[in-house]
């Protein structure tokens, strides 16, 4: 009698033969499901759909529109992207070189090539849709991780031959697509066949491989950011200076003892930048508030107060300010679609009473600045007065800063506009780059634990409302901005790991949010960690961390 399995799958249970794969399994419920499905979790534990269950139990499907299952898709279009190109011009040594997300797609550079970029892209993008056509197996192959080092290095992917150098672990998962082998930081899905939505167009020297958003079957249209990638850029070339634009760089910079010369210099370059800045807000007379905003644990409270420093050094008179005192009472506080409290969208905020604070103070008027009592739900007024001179200037921090509807009556000219973010230097390796979300995940897990009695799972939880909100309230501005700046610090996931592994670790299997923990543990596993005694006061990273000398 042949072997069954009993499967749960949403409360009901069907019996299948023993070695059926996920895969085969998922067409019975594909239909029920509007997005395709990726993955499975068996027993609460992740699975690639072609593996089996190997006794009973409970089966979910994840799918494209999840965010673990839309980094996989991105992922494997990736790995399709390189097969088309190694077989189209791997003879002529020109292979893919990953370099930054921009909008709904990644920027990719070609290396070693020779030709325009603009006429290869179309006979790329129809290898691609070959190779879909072809519906390829993507084979997962275990390696010794000796093995696996050396065929990196005859393969020329000299930055993973060099991170896999400080793996532990004795073996190492590859994937095999039609004789192209390769490594990724995460799962993938059985054949090329599911990977049927991207797209492929030319972007100054590179090209942008563009990806489904909402519609995970409609490919997202590509809006140039030219700000932000110019600061992309240009923190690359921070990285280029250092000789780190890889974790495996990093990891070579920290074992050979030269990371308290890479803190000094990258923590100088900062300074630069910031002084850069502030003589530029100087050098504009008529600037008289400066607006900053970014996302979620991009330092903004420590850029503030270095940025006023340097104005300071330029013979202004700065007051820094958080739009967070402008709160409306609780009892007044907008709900958002689930009934809890919205913080932050616009409505959050007193508008009229800022624009009213903020007017009479560019009139030159004396005027109390309000504090707000978080534990009281309540504006407060403690004696706060502020009246501006010549040299003064607002330094106002919150993430409406560069939406003009939050300061509508201030005159245009009279604001400088600064948009802050963590955009790492590093990529994990040749063809994967280390997502700037992830960064400022591990800083908010870090400092939330230290500030504010947050656990790491609870963060993790609301990991994704807090992404929905800078995707609503603060990424459609950030091309307004007159400046942008870059507050990721080359080293600082290599600090953070200390922190933030505990924690991570503490979080339970039966979590919903184990997952995720489990992912961000595998991918602090590849930094050596670093001893934070020679990182300054005034570090950005220690407004996480702990140790500053400013009231952050």
């Amino acid at each position: 009698m042949e072997k069954m399995v009993k499967i749960e799958v949403a409360g009901k249970v069907r019996e299948y033969p023993f070695g059926t794969t996920y895969q085969e399994i998922a067409k019975d419920y594909q239909e029920q499901f509007e997005d395709d499905i990726l993955l499975a979790l068996f027993n609460e534990k992740l699975q690639e759909l072609h593996k089996s269950p190997k006794r009973d139990g409970k089966l979910e499907f994840l799918t494209a529109k999840q965010e673990i299952g839309r980094k996989t898709y991105r992922r494997c279009v990736s790995l399709l992207l390189q097969k088309a190109v190694d077989s189209l011009y791997g003879s002529e040594g020109v292979s893919v070189r990953m370099r930054h997300s921009l909008g709904q797609g990644y920027y990719c550079t070609l290396k070693g090539n020779e030709r325009p970029v603009s006429e290869m892209v179309l006979p790329i993008k129809i290898e691609m849709m070959r190779l879909v056509d072809e519906d390829l197996i993507i084979e997962k192959k275990s390696l010794k991780t000796d093995e696996a080092i050396e065929l990196f290095a005859k393969r020329g992917m000299h930055n993973k031959e060099r991170l896999f150098g400080y793996r532990i672990s004795s073996r190492v998962n590859v994937y095999d697509l039609d004789g192209y082998i390769d490594y990724f930081y995460g799962y993938m899905v059985p054949s090329t066949g599911y990977l049927k939505y991207f797209d492929l167009i030319a972007f100054d020297e590179g090209i942008m491989l563009l990806f489904p958003n909402e519609n995970t079957k409609v490919v997202a249209e590509f809006h140039p950011s030219y700000k932000l990638y110019q600061t992309l850029q240009e923190s690359e070339k921070w990285g280029e200076m250092l000789n780190i634009d890889t974790v495996g760089a990093l990891n070579d910079a920290i074992a050979s003892g030269k990371i308290q010369e890479m803190i000094m210099v990258q923590e100088a370059l900062m300074e630069k930048k910031i002084g850069q800045l502030a003589e530029e807000i100087a050098d504009k007379k008529d600037k008289k508030f400066v607006m900053i905003a970014g996302p979620s644990s991009s330092g903004k409270t420590t850029f503030s107060y270095r940025l006023s420093t340097q104005l300071m050094a330029q013979g202004l008179k700065p007051h820094p300010i958080g739009l967070d005192n402008y709160y409306v009472d609780r009892d007044k506080t907008p709900r958002d679609e689930n009934g809890d409290y919205d913080f932050e969208c616009l409505e959050a905020l007193d508008i009229e009473q800022f624009n009213q604070d903020m007017t009479r103070l560019f009139k030159g008027e004396r005027v109390e600045i309000p504090t707000f009592n978080f534990k009281a739900g309540k504006r407060e007024y403690k004696g706060n007065f502020l009246q501006l001179g010549a040299d003064d200037i607002l330094v106002i921090e919150g993430i409406h800063g560069l939406n003009d509807k939050l300061s509508y009556s201030l005159p245009k000219e009279s604001k400088f506009k600064i948009y802050i973010s963590a955009l790492t230097q590093l990529n994990i390796d040749e063809h994967n780059h280390l997502p700037t979300t992830d960064a400022r995940l591990l800083r908010r897990i870090v400092r939330d634990s230290r500030t504010r009695g947050t656990n790491a799972q609870e963060t993790i939880a609301m990991w994704p409302s807090v992404r929905r909100g800078e995707e609503k309230h603060i990424f459609p501005f950030q091309e307004e901005a007159d400046a942008m700046f870059n507050s990721a610090l080359i080293y600082e996931l290599s600090v953070l790991k200390a922190y933030a592994q505990p924690q991570l670790c503490y979080i339970r299997k039966d979590c919903p949010e184990y997952l995720e923990a489990k992912r961000l543990l595998k991918f602090l596993d590849y930094f050596l960690p670093v001893p934070t005694e020679d990182i300054p006061k005034n570090s950005i990273l220690r407004e996480f961390i702990g140790g500053s000398c400013l009231d952050v």
